[in-house]
């Protein structure tokens, strides 16, 4: 594995690739799809996320029995304040992402919240009391298009694609289940910290860190999981993957010509986050790129596959900070993760 600026081995990112399709897959399974012998699956696994440099995770997607309320802020900082602010806000379980950019805010972040008075309570009670804050503007998201962090890295062979596909088929269970939020329990928190840090822990480890039998621990998932509540993803450290340069790009497009534009928006590979928000553009997508340079061949590419879109501002992370629940390093690497509030 190469480290610094390179981007991660063959071998990581095809291992990354497969479990960001099925990540609790067992290494017997994968080692099936990736022609590897399971031992030195995990042992690399265990290098990749020791080194900061992977990691498996899960977030929450729901808030009871409705969807969760995202929202991007902007803030604005004094000079010498903007990285400590990006530092306290990357401690609070409700930020799942956290970029310094360019343009005309110092900060983007992306929070979740259960609703209206709840976000109103974070920004005006947290984020606009931190010293050094200068003004904080927020969008409501509207509909999420897409899922944060559910893009993929792409990086199995057709052969290897098709693998995988045959286990993902042997792995579903009960499609029929109405996907029902449940009511959350204490336990059920216990297991959502824990699946934060790792999404890989076995049912056994998390039956021990959490005081309950390995029975309850896998019922208890399964009901989560059924109702749509959790979202566990994989993910490479951005600065490692061959695509450090996150990026966000807001558009206006008319209300009419809006699910055109989204369905062709979500076919253009690199976009990860598409969203519709309140405010002066209605439309705001981020993206990971391979260098500053792709800024402009993805925005000319955006407006190619969506004609009715008009770009109204772009802006790129010199640092990212927070990614889910994951906390970076100034190096790029996950030096920890923060216990989500569910």
């Amino acid at each position: 594995m190469q480290t610094g600026d390179s981007v991660l081995g063959e071998a990581d990112m095809s291992l990354i690739h497969a479990l960001q399709v099925l990540p609790r897959a067992s290494w017997t399974q994968l080692s099936t799809v990736l022609g590897t012998g399971p031992d030195t699956l995990a042992r690399r696994w265990e290098h990749l996320t020791a080194g900061g440099y992977a990691w498996t995770s899960l977030l929450v997607a729901r808030r009871g029995a409705e969807s969760a309320l995202y929202a991007w802020i902007e803030l604005e900082c004094t000079a010498d304040s903007a990285e400590a602010t990006a530092i306290e806000l990357s401690g609070d379980p409700g930020t799942l992402g956290v970029h310094a950019v360019t343009g005309g805010a110092d900060l983007v972040l992306l929070l979740i919240a259960q609703d209206l008075p709840a976000l109103d309570a974070y920004v005006t009670g947290r984020v606009r009391r931190l010293p050094g804050v200068l003004r904080a503007r927020t969008q409501v998201v509207t509909r999420m298009h897409n899922r944060p962090y559910r893009s993929r890295v792409e990086h199995l062979t057709p052969a290897q694609a098709r693998l995988l596909t045959e286990v993902t088929a042997l792995e579903r269970r009960d499609p029929a289940r109405a996907r029902v939020a449940p009511r959350v329990t204490e336990l059920d928190r216990r297991l959502i910290a824990e699946l934060a840090g790792d999404a890989r822990r076995t049912a056994a480890e998390l039956a021990r860190r959490c005081g309950a039998s390995e029975s309850t621990v896998r019922r208890r998932l399964d009901l989560l999981a059924a109702g749509g509540a959790l979202h566990h993803h994989c993910q490479p450290a951005p600065r490692f993957s061959g695509r450090p340069v996150w990026a966000m790009v807001t558009a206006q497009v008319a209300p009419l010509d809006e699910p055109a534009t989204v369905a062709a928006l979500t076919r253009v590979r690199r976009t990860q986050v598409i969203t519709s928000v309140t405010g002066p553009h209605n439309l705001a997508v981020a993206m990971w790129l391979g260098s500053v340079d792709e800024l402009h061949e993805i925005t000319a590419g955006l407006v190619r596959a969506a004609p009715a879109l008009r770009i109204t501002g772009t802006a790129v992370s010199m640092r990212t900070y927070k990614i889910g629940a994951q906390v970076l390093g100034p190096d790029g690497r996950r030096t920890h993760h923060v216990r989500p509030d569910p």
